[in-house]
Formats: C-alpha cells, structure tokens, sequence
C-alpha cells in the first residue's frame, strides 16, 4: 500500500496514459477513455499485448524454497487493522486492481481490472474487473467484493485509508464486473492510479468473520500464494498457488517463482545474522554498515556458497530521523528541537560505526529531484511567496543544511550554540541540570527504540546532551508494544523515518496533515499541525504536471525543513545484500525496487550448494582441532598446561630462594 510509486514526465490526453488494443485513445459508452493502466504525470512504458515487465524472466524455472527473515514477533494475519503486529509476506495472498510497474515511476497495469476508464477531467474512474478473477476458494471477484473492500478498509480499516482515500465521494456498482468511483471537487491527478492499489476481499469471506479482529486465521485471499502454516510469533509459511488465475498475466509472468516463501522470525539482529551464516535462511538485505562492513567475513562466504553484493537504485530516500512528538510542551518550541539536533554529532557516526557508509539526509525527498536545494527560485519561490511572514524567514534566505560537527571546535560549537538556543527560549543550567526558567520544570525525555542495534546510535546522542544538562533515557521495547505505543502517540522521541516515491501525494496528508495528527495510527508521528503545510499538500495532490509537482513539493520540503521537527540521520544509495548461492535473478535489476520475487531457486546451484555445505560442515570439526575456535579438549589441554607451567615456575622461585 504504501509501495514506491515514481512519476515520468508530461503526458498527452489528461496525463494519464491510455493504451488500449489499436494502440490509439479508444473512448468508452461512459465519455471515459479506456486504458490498459495509468500513469500519474507521464505515458506508460509498456504497450498493449505486452508479455511481461523486463526485469522478469519468462523462463524462470518454478520451484524450490526461499527461506527470508524478520524481526520482531507477529500476532496477526489481520494487516488491514490498527491492532495486532501483522505478519510478514501477506501481501503475496492478496491481489489488487493494478500492479505496479518497478521500473517506471508511477505507472500500473491491469491486474484484477482487465481495464480503466477515466474522463478528462479526472472526476471518476471506472475499473473493468476480468472474468477469470477469482478467490482462492474458487470463487469470482466481483464488483460487490471491490466495493466491500473499499468500504471495509475506509471505515474500520487503519486511519491511513481513510486519509488515502479521503478524495473519493461515492463508489456504485456498475455491473457484476464494473465499478466506478467518482470524486469530490478538487484536482486529484493521483486518485484513479491509487484507487488500483488497495487490497481486494472477499465480501462472502467477512460475513462470517470479523473485519476489526485480529486473528491467526488466513484472511481469503486472491493472490499468487496463499498461508500454508503459522507458527505464532516465530515464522509464517506462504506456498505458490499451482493453478494461479492470474500466473500468465503480463504483470505476474516471470515472478512469483518460488513454490514455498517461509519469514523466520528473530528478536535480535545478532542471532540472525549468526542464523544466516548457519544457512537457516537464504536471503538477508543488510541495513547496519558496520555490519555490512566486519560481519560477513565467513567460510561460506570466502568459498563461493554466499554472494555478496551491492546493487545500485534510484529509489527515493526520503527521511529518517531523531523524531520528535510536539505534542509533549518541551518539545513544542522550535528553538528548543533546534537546540537538540546540534548534540547529534552526524560524522562522528558515520566514522566511527559506519565505516564512512552514509550520506548525511538533508531533505525529506532524498535522493530524487524533488529535495529543496539552493535558494527557492521560480514558481517554488512564488508559492512560498503566499505564505511569507507565516514561514520562518530563512526559508527565503539560507539553504537547509542539518548542524555539521565538520566546523571549528568540533561538536564543542555546536553545543554552545545549542546553549544559547536553549536560553532564548527560556531554559537555563542550574546544578548541572536544565530547568524552565518560569516553570521549573525539567528538560528529560525518554528516546523510544524498538531495535538494539540503535542504542550505540542513541547513546553518544544522549551523552551529548547529557552535556546540556539533559536527561534522555533510551528504552528499547518489543515490537508489539513499540507498535502500540508510536500508533497511540505515547512517546517523546524515536527514530523513525518516511518513506517517499518520485509521485507524492495523498499518502502526504497521512505524513503532516493537521487532521492526521489527531488520527491515532496516522503516520503523523511529530504531530505537525500548521495551516501552511496543509495548504501546501493540496498544492502537491493537485499539481497539473510534473514540473509543478516538483515545485510545490520542493516548497512542501522546505517548510518541513525550517521546522526543525527531526533530528536527520543518514542514507544510502544502493541495496546491501547477501545470499545463499542457490539463488538467480533476470538481468535486469529494476529501477525503483530490488524485485526479489522475480527471482528463482536455479536447480543446478542449489544442488551444488548442498554438497558444499556437506563439505563444509564435514571439515568444520578437525578444522577447529588444529587451531581453529578452541573446543573442550583444547580448552582442557591448555589449562592443565597453564597449571603446570605455575607450578614449575613456583619450584624454581622456591629453590633459588632455598
């Protein structure tokens, strides 16, 4: 739902592309002009009767397993709700009405619709559902179950839905096989496309079970694979459907090759990566640096049974960050969260436990065109004209850039500039301690973590700002119980982030939106509430093309930016990944994604890959005997040694004393 989505450029015909079977605009009895997908700002790369994307191969053999790992716990197969932790790979089970293309940016083909019809004007959009569609008890996907699913997700769903969606005014029932969604007032370029995302249900299933329960029974899905068997909290294993309805369509040939897809669980990073080394699963995507950097050096690994490699991407960063909830007091005043991101000493970091990796994040739209740079220009700086005297000055006059220990006097610098921060706004040191002049109160906080692996990122950041005489305390909380307490807004501060595809738009609302900051579960996480910042998203969700919907983000950026509402952390450009060498994949890497389910299990590597392992293990043990990790024996050995050695050492100072 909330997958990378990109947007290509200017577009003919309503921006949004129609390719129908002549290859020409084909107009619809409703006004609208069919098409076999859509594209948010641009025209669709793949054209009518197409075999399949180009990152799939069509030859891929089927079979075999891919074992994958998580972390954390789960107590659901419920996704679609606020309760419960969701399990891992349920997106597999569940087909939607378009399938997004990895290799474009914002554009979708045809999945459970067989077509789309839109009008010019953008105010509805019909989806032609195939006949072949069905559930996975055999039975057909109809335009009852669409508009089911809408309703279901929309009403009782995770708020997010609600915002998503927030656009649509009415949904009708055309036909068994059509429905048509018609809009509210506005232009919402993004709607029709993202109306293609949401999961399709059963209507027949949910009449005798629950829709707002959290349960550990699989939901009735309608895609490629479905639940074969749960072990609670510990793993999830999906198998591939064998007669899959929709296998040989051109969204879906190539992909989904694997027979069984099995998520191990794991609550500590690592055990897991021990677990890997140990071949208990086959494929790991690695987010630590340091990790990535000193942790792979093994015998499988040096012996050609584990590949290891860094792709490269244009996926969009977005943020990740120090994040701080405004709706505690201390935390309301800009001057202070201004104050507070100078104890973040970035390139200590990044040197000290990250090898240097990262790069340091200084936008909420990394690593696309549409990141804020330089000085605002052009209709970017004529729409933040509007809100002048209602946006921080330097929105204008400086360019963006997080505080840089990379200055004279190092991080020393930055924390007095953090102390005069901090006076401004009415915060003095008394007894070591920082007090609230007026109130008395003291600043101390709790810094909330859900992964262990961030306590040595949190810690140098608390000790500086135990220098300012700030308590933080770090508590680090299971995932159920992370999960509850960030949807409910019961935090100070964590590390969190949000994801961004080169196509924003309604998701935003759900990021910053006033209204989402009062919603529990919304990903409003720092509780922005600011007229200007809502005014801007509209700006965003109805930019007319692509060279509007640049500027109005880049303006939407730079006002989050000069808010000063995270602490920026750091990002990276390609994937990390490591392998068991059963593994194969297409020759083309998509652009956006790194489309692990296009790969396939290669017969012939993985039965060389379990004589290796034979070989290895069966070597490991006289390997250890003659010098390697020491065993009992050694251990013994060594020790009756060391005593011995004292003892003769103790009889020779004895005679010579003699």
């Amino acid at each position: 739902m909330r997958s990378l989505i990109a947007a290509l450029f200017a577009l003919t015909l309503a921006a949004f592309a129609v390719a129908p079977a002549t290859g020409m605009a084909a107009k619809a009895e409703t006004g609208g002009v069919v098409s076999l997908g859509l594209s948010i700002h641009g025209d669709l790369k793949y054209p009518p009767g197409f075999e399949h994307f180009d990152y799939a191969d069509p030859d891929a053999p089927k079979g075999g397993e891919v074992r994958l790992w998580a972390f954390g716990t789960f107590d659901s197969l419920n996704p679609f709700i606020i309760k419960g932790v969701s399990a891992q790979g349920w997106q597999l089970t569940i087909a939607t009405l378009l399938a997004g293309s990895e290799d474009e940016p914002a554009s979708a083909y045809g999945y459970v619709a067989e077509s789309v019809e839109v009008p010019p004007d953008r105010s509805w959009v019909i989806f032609n559902i195939r006949p072949e569609a069905r559930f996975h008890d055999g039975s057909p996907i109809t335009a009852d179950d669409v508009i089911f699913s809408f309703e279901a997700l929309t009403t009782k769903g995770q708020p997010f839905y609600r915002v998503y969606y927030g656009n649509v005014a009415r949904v009708e029932k055309l036909g068994e096989r059509k429905v048509k969604f018609s809009f509210i007032e506005g232009n919402n370029r993004e709607l029709p496309f993202i109306l293609g995302q949401f999961a399709i249900l059963s209507k027949a299933f949910f009449e005798t079970a629950e829709f707002g329960k959290t349960t550990l029974e699989p939901i009735l899905g309608s895609g490629p694979y479905r639940v074969e068997s749960v072990d609670p909290g510990r793993s999830i294993t999906y198998r591939r459907v064998a007669d899959y309805w929709g296998a040989e369509l051109p969204v879906n040939r190539g992909q989904y090759n694997f027979d069984v897809v099995r998520y191990d669980y794991y609550r500590d990073a690592t055990v897991a990566l021990e677990a890997f080394k140990a071949s208990e699963y086959d494929f790991r995507q690695e987010n630590t640096a340091k990790v990535w950097a000193t942790g792979y050096d093994f015998p499988a690994l040096r012996q050609g049974l584990v590949v290891k490699e860094e792709i490269a991407h244009e996926q969009p960063q977005g943020m990740q960050a120090f994040i701080f909830n405004t709706r505690r007091p201390f935390f309301q005043d800009a001057k202070v969260r201004r104050a507070l991101a100078q104890a973040f000493d970035f390139e200590w970091t990044n040197r000290a436990l990250f090898h240097g990796a990262y790069t340091r994040t200084k936008t909420y739209f990394a690593n696309s065109e549409l990141a804020s740079r330089g000085l605002p220009e052009g209709e970017e700086r004529a729409i933040l004209e509007r809100y002048r005297g209602r946006v921080p000055d330097e929105v204008f006059t400086q360019t963006y850039a997080p505080p840089s220990s990379q200055v004279e006097g190092g991080i020393r610098t930055n924390l007095r500039k953090a102390r005069r921060l901090l006076e401004d706004a009415g915060w003095v040191l008394r007894e070591n301690r920082l007090v609230h002049e007026a109130s008395g109160q003291l600043m101390e906080f709790e810094i909330l973590l859900v992964n262990p692996l961030f306590e040595r990122i949190a810690a140098p950041f608390r000790k500086n700002l135990e220098r300012l005489g700030i308590t933080a305390r770090m508590r680090t909380v299971d995932t159920s119980q992370y999960e509850f307490r960030v949807e409910n807004f019961d935090f100070d501060m964590i590390v969190g982030g949000w994801g961004q595809s080169l196509s924003p738009g309604n998701e935003q609302r759900d990021f910053w939106s006033s209204s989402a900051a009062e919603t529990m579960g919304s990903r409003n996480s720092i509780g922005v509430k600011d007229p200007v910042v809502d005014e801007l998203l509209e700006l965003v969700i109805s930019a007319p093309d692509r060279q509007s919907l640049v500027a109005r983000t880049r303006a939407l950026d730079r006002v989050l930016l000069w808010g000063h509402y995270v602490v920026p952390q750091w990002h990276i450009t390609y994937f990390r990944i490591a392998y068991w060498n059963k593994l194969a994949r297409p020759a083309i890497t998509p652009k956006y994604q790194l489309g692990l389910f296009s790969w396939w299990v290669d017969p012939a590597k993985a039965e060389r890959l379990r004589a290796g392992i034979g070989k290895t293990e069966a070597v490991a043990e006289p390997e250890e005997e003659a010098g390697g990790a020491p065993n009992t024996r050694l251990i013994v050995a060594a020790a009756a040694t060391l005593v011995l050695a004292l003892w003769i050492a103790s009889r020779i100072r004895a005679r010579r004393k003699g």
